[in-house]
């Protein structure tokens, strides 16, 4: 296991599920963790709470909350806490409702990013993660037939040009914002595009957790368009092991860019996804398929070739267990 013993970290996001988890992998690697995050009302509150409970009675784990966009606490954080690296997870999330409120997104995701950045630049931190997503890729070679586009893994070099939904873009933005500080001041920065990340934990509107929940209560899955769809789910554990990599990698000698995929690469169709939460749960599942939503992507795929070089990012959890652990959660949840 790693040894970060030395290591002083701003996560932004703290309180959510990707970072939660990354701050108790932070902590068992005897970093000291500053978690920042505001309790948006997107989901529960006590929810999130929740997350933290373990983090909290540790002696080098703090929670301040606040918003990213408040450039006064955002630097006086920074003073007080002392990082030498920023790891930025948090971010108005959603890719549908995004096209409802386009101005909000655009004012927490790319704004919030600007405070950050110019935050660390003032205060002289040199290293910076910055969470990005595969929304980015929007609908790679989009006029192949299903078959061919679901053999085109998304690879960082494609082009980004044109996302679907403003989430998208403002991830796309972000990057951009980080390459212009890694550009001007010669700041580390390393982009990591997160392929729908599930396990415990999950937020409650993404859909392995709201399948499973409607699954259990017995209640009508919806489906958006014809269920042929798919995604490339990324157990947490394995995308752990990508930002942890990340972390040695901004932190070499010589100030670097870095964007990398971090993926299962094993997509699974929707159709196929809903069989097996049925099976995993034992209960019969009804389904009503609906018009596909504005700002959805058809597949994702992602090539991991350059995070496994680079950052030594690992793809070791089989979908299946890793499905077959998340019910048994769901059902401690339930239960509890």
């Amino acid at each position: 296991m790693d040894d970060f013993s030395s290591l002083k970290v701003l996560v932004t996001g703290g309180a959510g599920f990707i970072g939660s988890h990354l701050c108790e992998a932070l902590i068992a690697r005897s970093a000291i963790v500053t978690a920042l995050d505001n309790f948006d009302p997107f989901y529960d509150r006590a929810e999130k709470e929740a997350n933290l409970k373990s983090c909290l009675q540790h002696k080098n784990f703090s929670l301040v909350e606040g918003d990213i966009r408040d450039s006064m606490m955002v630097r006086a954080v920074l003073g007080e806490s002392q990082p030498s690296l920023i790891i930025h997870l948090a971010a108005r999330a959603g890719v549908r409702p995004s096209i409802q409120d386009p101005e909000f997104y655009v004012d927490v995701n790319v704004r919030g990013t600007s405070v950050l950045l110019e935050a660390a630049r003032v205060a002289g931190i040199r290293n910076f993660i910055f969470a990005s997503s595969s929304s980015v890729y929007g609908n790679q070679n989009p006029s192949l037939h299903r078959s061919s586009f679901i053999a085109h893994r998304f690879l960082e070099s494609d082009s980004t040009d044109f996302p679907l939904s403003p989430y998208g873009a403002t991830k796309k933005a972000g990057e951009l914002l980080c390459h212009t500080y890694h550009h001007l001041y010669e700041m580390p920065v390393c982009c990591l595009r997160f392929f729908t990340v599930y396990g415990p934990r999950q937020r409650p509107d993404l859909a392995i957790r709201k399948f499973t929940q409607l699954a259990l209560d017995g209640s009508e899955i919806p489906i958006y368009g014809d269920g042929n769809s798919s995604r490339d789910y990324t157990h947490i554990r394995d995308v752990l092991t990508g930002v942890l990599g990340a972390i040695h990698w901004v932190q070499k000698q010589e100030p670097q860019f870095g964007i990398f995929n971090l993926g299962s690469s094993r997509p699974i169709v929707l159709n196929d996804l809903i069989a097996m939460i049925e099976e995993l749960t034992g209960h019969k599942i009804k389904t009503t398929h609906l018009q596909a939503q504005a700002g959805d992507v058809e597949h994702t795929f992602a090539d991991t070739t350059l995070a496994e070089s680079e950052l030594g990012f690992r793809r070791e959890v089989d979908f299946r267990e890793g499905l077959r652990e998340f019910v048994e959660w769901t059902r401690k949840r339930i239960e509890n």
